[in-house]
């Protein structure tokens, strides 16, 4: 039974309300696989808005403070009950000592169905709700009562899936402006790029600034994604270089329709040089914080040194950002590419910036490096047939092949490698020698 007391959760203030959460969430948050702030202590909370989207249902934005680090911003979704139902014990996160929610029950509120689907209420009915927004395209019906299910295996976000017809992404950490994984889709979708799903609704909040909160998007029921695949091809032992020809020519596809939809920046120059120098900076950033990186630093700066002496040929675009297995779907024979945010621990205004397409191209061929280390021994060969039909259905579709542009292309499979290195120290270290191992062919190749 919900909390009923003559000050409901939504009347109070954000200092009452962390008198309460403070102590909860300083314990809570680190455990969360979307939390970005692993491994270093939370110094100082506070709660920069509230809103009740129903009784005994909070929306917060929460600001974190870590030593040495900036601030960062994060969405969430409290429940607060007298006592919670063994079909909700899962999504406890304590029981408050102190300030106003002093022996009541606070719990995510987002694995509760009831309030999962009082969200997508919120999202078929545009309108306001304090500081929050909610918008939709009027020509696409949602209709009420679909089934709300939390996806698993979530990493920098959550999503919750609604009847199997819709999929809402709520981003965790929030930064102010639009978020291109609502931004991109919406722009594709008007110029009539069907590989990527449209925005269907959305929400956003106006404190304490402008940010998107979350994007609805049709879910693609049948649709498998690109690293499933890969695993099964793997472990059948059949070839996937038919799948990658045709994922190239996906991927050309939307960079192409990018191209329509923004405006590309005139060729710059020097950009080759900055280009490498910002490369350089990162990994002399990471060698200091994952020491196995140490002995490769010098011949790894050799790749970047060429980016800088042979400059950039093409423009730079507005790209996927972070694109690899995980972010494709397959249904049927068509490719479809999902996930525009970017890499979420690089500003929102950088994720937005235009780029150079090889940067998307670098990152797939470091994702079928990534599927084939997960079976021993690894497929040298199956990865080189993956790559190749992909650079080859690139190619095909757009007016520049990939391997044209060699040294180009290994800085920037370097520069993901050393981001990979840096990810998987800090979150998942037994999957460090799988970059490693990138690192250390790309350096003798250096």
């Amino acid at each position: 039974m919900l909390k009923t007391a003559s000050q409901s959760p939504g009347s109070l203030g954000p200092p009452q309300l962390l008198t309460s959460l403070a102590g909860l969430l300083r314990e809570w948050l680190p455990k969360q696989r979307w939390f970005a702030g692993k491994g270093r202590p939370v110094t100082d909370l506070a709660v920069l808005a509230t809103t009740e989207l129903h009784p005994g249902c909070l929306h917060l934005l929460i600001r974190t403070r870590h030593a040495g680090q900036p601030d960062d911003c994060y969405q969430l979704i409290l429940g607060v009950r007298e006592h919670l139902p063994l079909h909700l014990q899962h999504a406890f996160i304590g029981r408050p000592d102190a300030g106003p929610l002093a022996g009541l029950t606070v719990y995510d509120a987002l694995l509760d169905p009831w309030s999962a689907t009082l969200l997508l209420e919120r999202l078929r009915v545009p309108g306001a709700m304090g500081p929050l927004r909610f918008e939709r395209d009027t020509q696409v019906v949602v209709p009420d009562g679909l089934k709300p299910r939390l996806l698993d295996g979530e990493q920098s976000n959550t999503s919750l899936v609604y009847g199997d017809s819709f999929i809402l992404k709520l981003f965790r950490r929030v930064q102010y402006g639009i978020n291109p994984d609502l931004e991109v889709p919406r722009a594709l979708a008007r110029g009539g790029c069907a590989r990527v799903p449209a925005a269907v609704a959305w929400f956003w909040t106006t404190e304490p600034c402008k940010m998107t909160l979350g994007v609805l998007q049709p879910f693609l029921r049948e649709a498998t994604d690109g690293w499933t695949l890969a695993l099964q091809s793997l472990a059948a032992g059949e070839d996937f270089s038919d799948e990658s020809y045709e994922l190239g020519r996906a991927t050309a596809e939307v960079h192409l329709a990018l191209t329509r939809s923004f405006e590309t920046e005139p060729l710059d120059p020097h950009g080759g040089r900055r280009l490498a120098a910002a490369m350089t900076d990162r990994l002399e950033t990471a060698a200091r914080q994952v020491a196995d990186l140490v002995p490769y630093v010098s011949r790894l700066k050799a790749a970047y040194g060429a980016l800088a002496t042979r400059g950039l040929s093409r423009p730079a675009q507005r790209i996927h950002g972070d694109l690899h297995l995980g972010q494709v779907l397959r249904a049927g024979k068509r490719w479809f590419v999902i996930d525009f945010e970017g890499e979420p621990a690089r500003p929102l205004a950088e994720r937005r910036h235009a780029q150079a397409p090889v940067r998307d191209v670098a990152g797939m061929l470091r994702s079928f490096d990534y599927a084939a280390y997960t079976r021993r021994p690894w497929g040298a060969q199956w990865v080189k047939r993956c790559r190749d039909a992909y650079c080859a259905g690139y190619a095909a579709e757009s007016p520049w092949d990939p391997r044209a542009e060699a040294e180009l292309l290994r800085a920037y499979e370097t520069d993901r490698a050393v981001y990979e290195v840096l990810y998987e120290a800090r979150h998942r270290p037994d999957w460090l020698p799988v970059p490693m191992a990138a690192i250390a062919r790309l350096a003798e190749g250096s």
